[in-house]
């Protein structure tokens, strides 16, 4: 598996943390990926009318990396 970004390998790590089987709750398990990417998110944000926003092209970028290892 390539070496992932911090942001990807958070993710991975989360969503890897307890082992799957037939009666895993996947729900929990995402949960904790998208609060691993919460975060770190804030490295990539931008404000628009005083609201922060995170830029979809970061949700890509962790998509793609996992996708490719």
């Amino acid at each position: 598996m390539p070496e992932l970004s911090p942001a990807a390998q958070a993710v991975w790590e989360a969503f890897n943390e307890d082992e799957a089987g037939v009666f895993v709750d996947y729900g929990e398990k995402l949960a904790a990926a998208l609060r691993a990417i919460s975060n770190d998110w804030r490295l990539d944000t931008e404000f628009i009318d005083g609201v922060e926003y995170i830029r979809t092209s970061t949700l890509d970028t962790i998509a793609a990396e996992l996708e490719a290892s």
